[in-house]
């Protein structure tokens, strides 16, 4: 019996491009993920993740690494063919392993059949497959709106003397969801995929899809100062380019689509911003068919690490949600943000990563943060991202958090047998899974105790959650609930010892360090090291194991 979405521990963020090279070109590629089925789950040693995402995959140009889909219904030769995605979807299953992919709605690449159609002619039956207005009188662009690349989101195109809007770069030209026959298009595209057998599909940019049909001007951002940068995505406040009118009812039309098919969900990405109230933005993503979709919360990604900080964070969004309805999607790193441990500091890392573990919902682990890897260090010749190469020295890429994953200690650590797309990062000589999986203090063991954990015990995913314990501001500590059943997750995110009372004594399930016997003495006092934290049971009310 194969587990069902509302069960399942984890889902696992992989970068196809850096998983696994299996053909020596230097590129990660589906045989290559096949292969490492075995270290995901199903071996004694495995991580013993339940679900994989895998980031695009698509036949593209690759001018922004597959988020240029030239063709929504097949693979990139680069990664392979088709039927290697179905044997891998097929493996997968026989591991239990759910298979999510990325779906890329708001703009195909300049070079899918339909803009090459859409940009013959204005009279071509695929015009209004994409956004095009003419110029102003000065023939300038239609409106102001920003790609968030930087620069105008308009491109002129010569031949038909209009202009095409791209939210990100020229060569990703944004669909018409307005257009009725692009609805059908894409609705078409999510069928593909589900008939396929995929379990589900990550929604990209998703609030791009409905805009201003007025196209009025961005007003202007008055925290943004003027001058040689007025270009820049930041100097505008972005209510009329995004967000708009349609935008939930377009995503329900997706949704009630992964409905009809067991057992399916749709992830959006969208990251909240000031525009509107962060309530009304998470409730209008939970409110378009929580049954089968959900945002994920990146907020995470930016907070500053902290007790008080993540305390607040965590509380205030949790009572936003109806937990009978809304599954949480906690996500603390992805390929395009610092990796975690660079972030916040290794140690602290795995405070996080307990964190993520011990709430509710469903966890998001970005390929390499269960062994603690770190941003890798890209030289100039070695910069791939177009965000970095467009502006070099900004330090805005994102290559130095999609290096390849590291094996072993090998030449070029196991990844490949030629030289890799991008460097391995330095440390991996240690920071690599053959080495930790050897040490039982390492943070590979660290991820498969929590993965377990969630596994065995309903309550991590399913019971409620409660703040507890405020009085130490440097000490975040919550509970779950479920039934009988009583949880604590204690954090400290301080460089001092502090203590903590369990109510009524428990039983250490986890902590940061495996290795380490983290003590509860008889009246329930419980000290804890720097950075370090813990996951007890409550002795009055015991876990019951799934069976």
């Amino acid at each position: 019996m194969h587990k069902q979405w509302s069960d399942v521990n984890a889902l696992y963020q992989i970068y196809p491009r850096s998983f696994q090279d299996s053909n020596a070109d230097g590129v990660g590629d589906l045989r290559g993920a096949i292969a490492r089925l075995p270290y995901l789950k199903g071996e004694p040693d495995s991580l013993g993740v339940d679900a994989i995402w895998f980031s695009p995959f698509f036949t593209s140009p690759m001018a922004d690494f597959g988020y240029d889909v030239s063709d929504y219904c097949n693979i990139h030769p680069l990664f392979g063919t088709l039927e290697d995605f179905k044997e891998l979807l097929d493996k997968a299953h026989e591991r239990d392993i759910k298979v999510m992919i990325d779906f890329v709605p708001n703009h195909s690449s300049n070079e899918h059949p339909w803009f090459l159609e859409s940009k013959s002619s204005k009279d071509n039956l695929k015009r209004d497959y994409y956004v095009w207005a003419d110029p102003k009188p000065d023939g300038s662009p239609p409106n102001n709106w920003l790609s968030i690349f930087g620069g105008s989101a308009w491109e002129w195109n010569e031949q038909t003397g209009q202009y095409y809007l791209h939210t990100f770069l020229k060569e990703q030209p944004d669909l018409n969801w307005d257009n009725p026959a692009v609805r059908q298009e894409m609705q078409a595209v999510v069928r593909f995929w589900l008939d396929l057998g995929v379990d589900g599909l990550r929604a990209d940019a998703v609030r791009w899809i409905s805009k201003d049909v007025h196209r009025r001007d961005d007003p202007r951002n008055p925290a943004f100062n003027a001058g040689p940068q007025a270009d820049e995505f930041g100097s505008l406040l972005h209510v009329h380019s995004r967000f708009g009118p349609n935008l939930f009812k377009y995503l329900r039309d997706l949704t009630d689509i992964v409905a009809a098919y067991d057992d399916r969900i749709m992830i959006f990405e969208d990251y909240p911003d000031d525009i509107f109230t962060t309530r009304d933005q998470y409730l209008g993503f939970y409110g378009v068919n929580p049954k089968v979709s959900m945002p994920f919360n990146f907020e995470g990604i930016g907070i500053p690490f902290g007790a008080e900080n993540y305390r607040r964070f965590i509380t205030e969004f949790q009572g936003m949600l109806n937990p009978s309805e809304h599954t949480p999607v906690y996500c603390f790193g992805n390929h395009d943000q610092q990796r975690l441990a660079s972030r916040v500091g290794e140690e602290q890392a795995r405070v996080v990563a307990l964190m993520q573990m011990g709430l509710p919902g469903l966890p998001v682990v970005y390929y390499g943060d269960e062994i603690g890897m770190k941003n890798g260090l890209i030289k100039p010749s070695e910069i791939q991202d177009p965000v970095e190469l467009r502006k070099p020295g900004l330090g805005q890429g994102r290559d130095p958090e999609r290096t390849p994953m590291q094996w072993d200690d090998s030449v070029f650590a196991g990844f490949s047998t030629a030289r890799p797309w991008l460097p391995i990062a330095h440390g991996a000589e240690k920071r690599n899974v053959a080495h930790e999986s050897k040490d039982n203090d390492s943070y590979l063991t660290l991820y498969q105790d929590l993965l377990q954990l969630r596994t065995d015990y309903t309550i991590f995913q399913k019971g409620d959650y409660e703040t507890f314990g405020e009085a130490d501001a440097n000490v975040y500590v919550f509970s779950r609930r479920l039934g009988e059943e009583h949880i604590f997750v204690v954090l400290n995110m301080s460089g001092k010892r502090r203590k903590f009372t369990l109510p009524h004594g428990g039983r250490l399930l986890a902590a940061t360090h495996p290795s380490r016997i983290v003590a509860i003495a008889k009246d329930g006092k419980v000290k804890l090291r720097p950075y370090e934290a813990a996951i007890f049971e409550c002795a009055k009310h015991p876990l019951r194991e799934v069976l």
